[in-house]
């Protein structure tokens, strides 16, 4: 079976082509207009075209303008973001024969899982492929480890400009 893994970034992706390849024909997808600002978006992706454990489909679009579309203005930006990256890996998935999908964000301990697994479930249902859904989490240490262990960039936030925002803001005001 082959299996399109939507990448975050090459960190997360290492633990996950590691457990996917036991049962799986593999390769990344790499779809994130999200990660802001843009030094930030090419840092990732230069880091991701150097891991090369995979075979890499790209949709290199930086979207700023759309991103901001879709998010600035929704109760949950998370939600809206996590639909547009995922929509676009079914559809992917789906045009290019692939049996399923999953995500790397399965393996983040800061991401929001239930709702991970709901837009999967809801994008694969739209382009007709199967959503893999496994909880990563335990493998969060391990792929940062490995990201280290073969200089791999790593990064300090989710990507979204509102996230980097939030970072900041938390050091100097506690109470949020």
């Amino acid at each position: 079976m082959d299996l399109l893994i939507h990448a975050c970034c090459a960190p997360c992706s290492t633990y996950c082509v590691k457990i996917y390849t036991d049962s799986y024909r593999v390769a990344l997808f790499w779809f994130n207009p999200n990660i802001h600002p843009y030094t930030e978006y090419k840092k990732r992706l230069d880091s991701m075209l150097s891991y090369h454990v995979a075979e890499l489909v790209l949709k290199d679009e930086y979207l700023l303008e759309e991103f901001f579309e879709r998010t600035a203005k929704v109760d949950n930006r998370c939600s809206a973001c996590y639909r547009w990256r995922l929509m676009e890996t079914a559809k992917s998935a789906s045009e290019n024969g692939f049996d399923a999908f999953t995500t790397t964000l399965s393996i983040s301990p800061y991401q929001d899982h239930e709702l991970i697994r709901r837009e999967g479930v809801a994008a694969g249902n739209i382009h007709d492929v199967e959503f893999v859904y496994n909880d990563l989490r335990n493998g969060f240490r391990e792929s940062r480890n490995t990201a280290r262990e073969i200089g791999l960039y790593m990064q300090k936030y989710c990507g979204c400009i509102f996230s980097e925002a939030e970072r900041y803001l938390k050091d100097q005001c506690p109470s949020r």
